[in-house]
């Protein structure tokens, strides 16, 4: 039996999964590169001379996840990869002017309007909209599915756009 709670349920659920697409549509269309990408961009940026490991742990994203997007940021010139002088084993990620021009004109992303909106919530009301999310999660049979903290939809590490 339906309630009367299921189809408004329904279109808020299908309003967050089409900004989510657009907001990646908007991000590839003037940057040519996904939100973990970017993600992975900025955090390269703000470190000025960082090792993978601590862009992984900084994204709670896995390294081998890491190593595929940085990968493709090498590729097209956004980061270099070389190895420390100090030690030899450790690899350092640099952003170049290139990468610096896509940061530049990279449109506000999504989860960094939602992280500041979200964020200035009461702590009560956070909690209860993890604890809906969390739930709708379970109704959907994908409280088991891997997924990073970032608003985006599809493999975390999918190729370059273009």
């Amino acid at each position: 039996m339906e309630t009367d709670f299921l189809h408004p349920t329904l279109r808020a659920l299908r309003r967050l999964l089409r900004v989510t697409e657009l907001g990646g549509k908007q991000l590839a269309a003037v940057t040519g590169l996904t939100t973990s990408q970017l993600m992975v961009l900025q955090e390269v940026d703000r470190g000025g001379e960082v090792m993978p490991s601590a862009v992984a742990h900084a994204l709670q994203f896995s390294q081998a996840t890491i190593t595929t997007l940085v990968d493709r940021l090498v590729a097209v010139g956004l980061v270099t990869r070389q190895r420390s002088d100090l030690d030899k084993r450790r690899m350092l990620l640099r952003i170049t002017d290139e990468g610096r021009s896509v940061l530049n004109r990279a449109p506000d992303m999504l989860q960094d309007r939602f992280g500041e909106r979200y964020s200035s919530l009461p702590e009560w009301e956070q909690a209860m909209i993890l604890a809906g999310l969390e739930r709708l999660s379970e109704l959907l049979g994908a409280s088991d599915i891997d997924a990073a903290p970032l608003l985006d939809s599809g493999p975390i590490d999918r190729g370059l756009q273009g």
